[in-house]
């Protein structure tokens, strides 16, 4: 009896902890938005710093007052360059609400590549499912339809630039920036053998491409999805740092372990941070974010706070 009583108590107490677990997570964690700061050095010496403000996976629902007031007070850190790695939608109406919360950075300059999300609004799926794998590559069989065409006069009308399997080139602050990105990999949707020719059409027609006098460019890689082949594509192509998002930093990680999974076939150890990405004898820096959001039918984070990202571009050496 005594033994019985105390297998249920153990029970009692487990399923106490999942519950306070499930409430933290979808009640208080994923609201504590929050910024993370890196600084990467890869400007020519004797650049002045560049600071990059890296946005990813809002995820935007029209009634998240507090997630647009969040992001808009993100013009207080005044950034020089913007980077959207996509999943801005979260709901067929949303539109409006992104408006709202990235109106603050109309003229900072800035470049975007689109998730599936930003075209696509999120299905009802059993939350478990993502514990288990990558989620399915394709649509649901009816998907609500986003106002994509709408978002991207929006981002255009902000200064930034379009790098959905485009490349185009920029100088901020002195630096001379060549930037590079892909459609979503997740769906498939990159075109990796479109990479070269457009980075060598952008690079000709550059304004100082006849100007050997100035700093050296620093390449920038673009995705939504951090699939190995366009990590390894890019470092390729010369990359010297690489932004991305899609993996939510796991959404639901275990204090001492990391990230369960990454929603793709990016190591774990990569899920969110500032790492270093080689392919063969080339390198280049990774800045993976866990994004802002999530899906609305999946609202929950563990020990993966929502964040911005900060990254300083400092001087090599």
């Amino acid at each position: 009896m005594t033994r019985g009583r105390g297998a249920l108590g153990v029970l009692a107490a487990g399923a106490a902890v999942g519950v306070a677990s499930a409430a933290w997570g979808s009640l208080v964690e994923r609201r504590r938005f929050g910024i993370r700061w890196e600084t990467v050095p890869v400007l020519p010496e004797g650049s002045r710093d560049v600071t990059v403000l890296h946005l990813s996976d809002i995820h935007m629902a029209p009634w998240q007052a507090d997630k647009q007031q969040w992001i808009r007070d993100l013009s207080l850190v005044e950034p020089d360059f913007i980077v959207n790695t996509g999943d801005n939608l979260g709901h067929e109406t949303a539109n409006a609400a992104v408006e709202y919360a990235l109106e603050p950075f109309r003229g900072i300059p800035g470049a975007f590549v689109y998730g599936s999300n930003d075209f696509f609004g999120p299905s009802p799926r059993n939350p478990v499912k993502y514990l288990s794998g990558p989620s399915s590559m394709r649509p649901s069989a009816q998907p609500v339809k986003l106002d994509v065409d709408r978002q991207t006069a929006f981002f255009e009308s902000l200064g930034w630039l379009d790098l959905n399997d485009h490349a185009r080139a920029i100088e901020v602050r002195g630096s001379r920036f060549e930037l590079f990105g892909t459609s979503d990999a997740h769906r498939d949707w990159d075109r990796l053998d479109l990479l070269p020719a457009n980075v060598d059409e952008m690079r000709s027609e550059v304004p100082w491409s006849e100007d050997a006098s100035g700093p050296s460019p620093v390449s920038i890689g673009v995705t939504h999805a951090p699939y190995r082949r366009v990590l390894d594509a890019f470092v390729t192509q010369g990359a010297d740092v690489v932004f991305a998002g899609h993996t939510h930093g796991g959404q639901v990680a275990v204090p001492g372990v990391g990230a369960l999974v990454t929603n793709s076939d990016l190591p774990r150890r990569y899920a969110s941070g500032l790492h270093q990405w080689q392919n063969r004898t080339h390198w280049s820096w990774l800045n993976v974010s866990a994004g802002l959001g999530t899906s609305i039918y999946a609202p929950i984070r563990f020990a993966v706070r929502p964040e911005a990202v900060v990254v300083t571009l400092t001087a090599r050496g």
